[in-house]
């Protein structure tokens, strides 16, 4: 019996793998551990934009936009580089979070209030906000410039450790992982996410039903942003350091492919889409050198035509109810 069949299957199979993401720690040495903690903020970044995609039909080119705010403000509130504000960088995080929010809120106001920009002018906008944003960071002193800024503490945890622990690290960036994915998982099936859903189908017939049309996907797209901006906010606490490519074209892009990989579907897919490309990019580089690039390129080709939902979207997407699934 197939999973189209049998939808408890999926749910089934979404929660074991959140169960072995929150077991990690029992199974793996501290270097796997830390390496994958890092893995798990692209993972967090990747369910922001399934989540935009998919349930408002946002299919937003410069999700790294909100991304890189958010990581630059942790960074920023981090080292004590805001005026009149501590060195804190859980306040960081918070920031990273709000940050992200409001820039995606701004700029969802800006194209949805008075206009209708969607389709591929939507994704072209958003791509154009990016990569401004980047040349920004690049040519602004305050910020690091074009080397963007060092050393970004980690936030403080229990018994004078921090998040370069491996285990509490780990801990903590995963169970983010976990209420992110949780959360965005009961908006996705809740009323306001099935009417997402149907804007993303239709939206001028939605909004021939009294819907406020422009309202929804503002608030979508600002709560994509906020979770964007967080897991900016982590990738600044793991890796210790911010530069302007976080912002930019590159990240933008590489977050579209592994959502679309993983399958949009479904943001656990989404989210294990975004560690197992980053784990491959990790050992082709170190496998097959220079020619790293070339083997990625032909195995993201052969499973764009022959798994066009994604590699775990067909499994996965159907952990939703039926009313919600693609």
């Amino acid at each position: 019996m197939n999973g189209l069949r049998n939808p408890g299957r999926p749910a089934l199979l979404a929660g074991a793998i959140w169960l072995l993401v929150l077991a990690a720690p029992l199974l793996l040495g501290e270097w796997e551990l830390t390496r994958l903690a890092q893995l798990l903020c692209y993972g967090i970044f990747a369910i922001s934009l399934a989540f935009v995609w998919h349930q408002a039909g946002l299919l937003c080119f410069g999700q790294a936009l909100f991304f890189g705010v958010g990581a630059y403000l942790a960074a920023l509130a981090g080292k004590g580089m805001l005026p009149g504000v501590h060195a804190s960088p859980w306040l960081g995080l918070a920031l990273a979070a709000c940050g992200g929010a409001l820039a995606a809120a701004l700029l969802g106001l800006s194209l949805f209030i008075g206009r209708v920009v969607k389709g591929a002018f939507f994704g072209i906008v958003t791509l154009c906000a990016a990569v401004i944003a980047e040349r920004i960071a690049i040519n602004w002193d305050a910020i690091g410039g074009y080397n963007g800024l060092l050393d970004v503490p980690p936030p403080a945890l229990w018994g004078g450790l921090d998040m370069l622990d491996p285990q509490a690290g780990y801990w903590v960036v995963a169970g983010i992982a976990v209420l992110s994915a949780a959360l965005f998982g009961w908006l996705a099936a809740s009323p306001w996410g099935t009417v997402l859903r149907a804007i993303g189908a239709d939206e001028t017939r939605v909004a021939t039903f009294g819907y406020p049309v422009a309202r929804h996907k503002v608030t979508a797209f600002a709560l994509g942003g906020a979770l964007a901006g967080l897991a900016g906010g982590l990738f600044a606490g793991q890796f210790g350091f911010v530069a302007p490519s976080a912002l930019g074209f590159g990240l933008s892009t590489e977050v579209l492919v592994w959502v679309l990989i993983g399958g949009r579907q479904s943001l656990t897919a989404a989210f294990l889409g975004a560690i197992g490309l980053k784990y491959l990019e990790g050992v082709f580089s170190e496998t097959l050198g220079q020619y790293w690039l070339l083997a990625l390129g032909v195995l993201l080709m052969v499973i764009v035509m022959y798994f066009p939902r994604g590699v775990l979207g067909s499994l996965l997407a159907n952990a939703l109810p039926r009313r919600l699934r693609a």
